[in-house]
Formats: structure tokens, C-alpha cells, sequence
């Protein structure tokens, strides 16, 4: 599904911009979400009916042979001989499209790692069913991405993959995009009935366990203890949608707490945020850090994964574990509490951010791809 996820927006932006010179990009996605239609008007998109995020045996195999099926007519289509490379990301989709391309012959598969699709808050057996799956799918790929150094600590202490068969590209972000948005504060505060002068405290995520956004709900309630101010914004919808609502309710932060839902104006709410929080149990390397890095946001995220490879802990923000909503109120206060100090984190924020510029993440891919196909 084409939903508005980083995964999702990294790969369509490398889909548009490769070289056309070099690369003819195809792009198999499953139907629906928010960038669908984007991506339904390349010139060579192709939709599986039945590849869908949740686990349905049914459905997936049925996804495998939608997937080989269109790998045969591209093969079909394109000049004999003609090298051929298939890219998967994210869990599910990387390992039926990654055996739907080695049963039809094609040699060259990479797959990207945007945080593996097994974690620590899954039963036991299930997490070590879905590292089997891994460990059996990797013989067949050729090269492996990772956006994050934690994920490949991860892949190569589970032997899924040895390091000389694993390459760091950063998730890309279009940096000055984020750099130069300017907050009038205008249409965002109004349309939310935010008062202008109100500090605002903003997530963006997905509404889904894996983002843990109630911790954000109740990370929200103390802080709206210390600072009567402050207003609250969660950007993003899923399936916790409801209980999000709920815990409002209950917290009694009717008014202050915003469901924003799915948006694309996202530079323009950073630019007129005051501190970015992530509350994710488990994560690849979340984009929503960098942009904040660019925003020159300060962040308050949790120490999971790649995250501490973008917030350096008490340069551009703070680190907390995850559920330790204390800990990440007091953060969000202090910040809020020391505006100059928050604007000196931003800043440094926005110095390291270089490394996660999106053109740099689209060239880095286009050299691997030269790579394989070198005689």
C-alpha cells in the first residue's frame, strides 16, 4: 500500500528521479493509500491487487504470482539481454517480491531494510518465524540497504547477511524543502484553533502500535501540567485512531490536542513547532528526525534503533526509553521552559543534517546499480 510513510515516499521519489538515461524505473506496488494516485501516473507503474501490509497466506501467494507474473512481461518487453534489477523494500513486500524475482531469473535483487519486520514486542516464536524467513530469503539477494547502522548491527549478528554484502543509505529528505519553510503560523494554528502564541509540541506518525502514539497522549497530559500553554498535534491516521481519541478524552485534553490526520504540508508545521517528540517502540531510522534536524526542530524521540544516529542526546535533543513518558515530559519541558537553549539544539540539528539529503540517498543507489551491472 502506498501509504504516507517514508518507505513509501523515498522509493516513488527514487522511482522519478533516477537517471533516465541510465535506468528505466518500474514501480509494482500494492493498491491504495494516500500516494497511490501519484504513483498510479508514472509511465510505468503496475499495482498486486493482492499485496497488502498484514499477514494473509491467502493473499500472499496469490501477491507472488501477481509479481512474477508482471517481472515476466517486463522481462518480456525490455531488449533481450537487458541487465535487470529488482529493488524491494520493507519487510513483506521485500520477501514475496524478492522470490517472485528469483523465480522468474533475474540475478540482480536488492533489498532495503527499513527496520526489520521481526521485534521485541512480539511473542517469541513469532519473532523467530519471521528471522527465519530473513535468514532463508537472503541467499537470493544479491545486495542488501540498510538506513540505519543499528539494522545492520542487527542483520549481521543474526547472520542474515556479512557486512561486505550490506550498504548504509540514508532515508533522503529534500533538506532545503525543510530548511527554508517559514512559519507564518497562519493556516495550520487557524485550522486547528491554536492561539498564535501558543507553544506547540508535534508528533508525526502513523497511527499504529509500532509508533506508540497513547504514550504521546499521556506524555502530552504531564506536560500540559507544567505548561497551561501549550498545544498538542499529532499528524498522521491508522488503525489507533480511535483509541488516540479516547485517550484524549480521558486525559482531559479536549482543545489543547490536535488530530491533524494525513497531511503534505509538513515543512510548515515544523517550521512552526517548538519541540518534535517520537514516542516509536521499534524503528529502521525515522525521517521525521532529520526533517526536524532541518527544521531546525530540537527532538524528543526514543533511544530505539536508528534513532540515535540522527538525535545526538543533549546536542540537537534528547533520548528517553520507550514508555518513559516522565522522562520524555520533563525533556519537552525543559525545552519549552529554555527557548534559547531550544533554538541552539535546533541549530546544531540543522548542521548535521547533510548526510540525509535525499539527492545524495537516489546517487548512492544509482552507483550500486551500476555496480552489479559492471562486467
Amino acid at each position: 500500500m502506498m501509504e504516507l510513510g517514508g518507505a513509501q515516499q523515498n522509493t516513488l521519489f527514487t522511482v522519478q528521479h533516477l537517471n533516465p538515461d541510465r535506468f528505466a524505473a518500474y514501480l509494482i506496488s500494492g493498491y491504495g493509500g494516500e500516494l497511490f494516485d501519484e504513483a498510479a501516473g508514472l509511465q510505468r507503474h503496475f499495482p498486486a491487487p493482492d499485496l497488502i501490509r498484514a499477514v494473509r497466506p491467502g493473499r500472499d501467494l496469490r501477491a507472488f504470482f501477481q509479481i512474477r507474473n508482471i517481472l515476466k512481461r517486463i522481462k518480456a518487453q525490455e531488449p533481450a539481454g537487458a541487465p535487470l534489477i529488482v529493488h524491494t523494500h520493507s519487510s513483506k513486500a521485500g520477501i514475496i517480491g524478492r522470490w517472485a524475482a528469483q523465480s522468474v531469473g533475474i540475478k540482480n535483487i536488492i533489498h532495503s531494510i527499513h527496520g526489520f519486520g521481526f521485534h521485541d514486542y512480539q511473542p517469541w516464536w513469532l519473532k523467530y518465524f519471521y528471522v527465519f524467513i530473513e535468514k532463508i530469503s537472503a541467499p537470493i539477494t544479491t545486495r542488501f540497504i540498510a538506513v540505519s547502522k543499528a539494522n545492520i548491527a542487527v542483520g549481521e549478528r543474526l547472520n542474515i547477511f556479512a557486512a561486505d554484502r550490506v550498504r548504509l543509505i540514508r532515508s533522503g529528505i529534500d533538506i532545503d524543502l525543510f530548511s527554508n519553510a517559514v512559519d507564518s503560523g497562519t493556516d495550520v494554528r487557524t485550522a486547528f484553533g491554536v492561539p498564535a502564541r501558543a507553544p506547540l509540541v508535534t508528533m508525526v506518525s502513523c497511527l499504529k502500535p509500532q509508533k506508540n502514539p497513547l504514550a504521546f497522549v499521556r506524555v502530552c497530559e504531564h506536560v500540559a501540567k507544567f505548561n497551561l500553554e501549550a498545544h498538542f498535534m499529532l499528524v498522521g491516521d491508522g488503525v489507533l485512531r480511535c483509541d488516540v481519541e479516547e485517550a484524549v478524552q480521558r486525559c482531559g485534553l479536549q482543545g489543547r490536542f490536535h488530530l491533524a490526520g494525513w497531511r503534505r504540508d509538513i515543512p510548515d508545521i515544523l517550521a512552526g513547532t517548538q519541540v518534535l517528540v517520537l514516542t516509536s517502540l521499534w524503528e529502521g531510522l525515522p525521517r521525521v528526525l532529520p526533517q526536524a534536524m532541518a527544521a531546525s526542530v530540537p527532538a524528543v524521540a526514543t533511544r530505539v534503533d536508528g534513532s540515535p544516529e540522527a538525535i545526538r542526546d543533549g546536542e540537537n535533543g534528547f533520548l528517553v526509553q520507550p514508555d518513559d513518558d516522565i522522562s520524555m515530559a520533563d525533556k519537552i519541558v525543559w525545552l519549552l521552559q529554555h527557548p534559547e537553549k531550544a533554538r541552539e539544539m535546533g541549530a546544531q540539528g540543522s548542521a548535521l543534517v547533510a548526510e540525509f539529503d535525499i539527492n545524495k540517498m537516489v546517487s548512492d543507489q544509482e552507483e550500486l546499480y551500476s555496480s552489479l551491472l559492471s562486467p
